[in-house]
């Protein structure tokens, strides 16, 4: 062999398939290399080594990717079904809050055009927000106890656009003078009056309901001046069975005190049972006086209607809206008011004939028989 030279020998041992393309010469023969080539030779052995070393990855079972994709795919379809849903809820939220205040009824077009009856309240406790130019009708609710007042604010706010605030006069104190009545009523007309019918921001009409012994005919004069003065809208509800009216008083007056409902006192009920076992006792009436106290009672409220007769007002009985419910849609109307369904889950107490609930009938029926009220004893409501 001469001297200087070099013979790399194909190695005794099986070729690696990998290297195969890199190590394959000409000729079995030996190839004399030099120094240089020497070197390029080593480090191409050394570089086909490093790649000997990186083994490809294994493969991922069939399984697991199939169920990791099916997982994905599950959350996504979740994610975006309750971000679709959120979102046509707010939708239909606001599609029904812009319907209201951008399409007034007929009565309220109405109502429009004797604009001294709408009102653009400011109140202080809150922003009205986009309703800030939805006009409001300020209205008053006036009846005797036991005359379905309470049913009857129940059906008014179950309209989406009234906020009737009850008894605010039941509290002694606002009804104290003038000064504190008066208060008590910008605070409501104002719309910084809270309850839990308060629908205040996009509230059409606001009112409250007021009893004609809470302080409202000892000051009738200041009152019905404040109403003309702030264009207040009253409702009269009266109840023309007087005698019915009389029975429901002293029933109610005995449960102050028997608290029959497990020792709690109730003036409404919201079940069957419940209004059956109220209806359980049945008081006894005074029949000597019974025609001078159903005389007191048409007197008194003959005496509001003068009172208050220069209000805007209308009249509505409590048998009228029992018997025929469209009834309520001339309250709507009056209140200018987009014609709703109205409802309320109160159960009347003493249904059936009034023999089933006097204790002493025969004696009112005696004393009834042959006057005026003959006709109470056989009503139905």
């Amino acid at each position: 062999m001469p001297s200087g030279v070099f013979v790399l020998r194909q190695s005794s041992s099986k070729a690696d398939p990998f290297l195969s393309p890199l190590t394959h010469t000409p000729s079995p023969s030996s190839i004399p290399l030099s120094l240089p080539r020497i070197a390029m030779v080593e480090d191409t052995c050394f570089l086909c080594k490093e790649i000997l070393v990186m083994k490809p990855p294994k493969r991922s079972p069939m399984l697991l990717r199939t169920a990791v994709v099916v997982f994905s795919m599950v959350c996504g379809v979740f994610i975006f079904s309750v971000c679709l849903k959120q979102i046509s809820t707010q939708a239909r939220t606001k599609f029904m809050d812009f319907k209201v205040i951008d399409n007034p009824s007929v009565s309220r077009l109405k109502l429009m055009n004797t604009a001294h009856l709408l009102h653009y309240p400011k109140p202080v406790s809150f922003s009205r927000n986009e309703c800030a130019y939805n006009p409001v009708l300020f209205f008053a609710l006036l009846s005797n106890q036991r005359s379905g007042s309470g049913w009857f604010e129940t059906l008014l706010n179950s309209h989406i656009n009234v906020s009737s605030n009850g008894e605010i006069f039941s509290v002694r104190e606002r009804r104290q003078n003038v000064s504190s009545i008066l208060q008590t009523l910008d605070q409501v007309y104002n719309l910084d009056w809270f309850n839990s019918a308060s629908k205040n921001e996009c509230s059409a009409a606001t009112g409250l309901k007021w009893m004609f012994n809470q302080g409202l005919m000892e000051h009738h004069k200041e009152i019905a001046e404040y109403f003309n003065h702030r264009r207040v809208s009253v409702i009269f509800l009266f109840r023309r069975n007087l005698l019915r009216r009389m029975v429901s008083m002293l029933a109610n007056s005995y449960d102050r005190y028997a608290k029959l409902l497990n020792g709690t006192h109730k003036a409404h009920v919201h079940s069957a049972e419940e209004a059956d076992i109220l209806s359980k006792y049945k008081p006894i009436i005074n029949s000597t006086s019974l025609l001078d106290d159903l005389k007191d009672m048409e007197m008194r409220a003959a005496k509001a209607l003068e009172y208050f007769n220069s209000t805007r007002h209308m009249i509505v009985y409590y048998e009228d809206l029992m018997r025929n419910h469209t009834k309520l849609k001339d309250v709507q109307e009056f209140l200018g008011l987009p014609q709703m369904k109205l409802t309320s889950r109160q159960v009347k107490i003493h249904r059936g004939p009034l023999s089933d609930h006097i204790q002493n009938w025969d004696d009112v029926n005696k004393t009834l028989n042959g006057t005026v009220y003959e006709s109470f004893l056989e009503a139905d409501y």
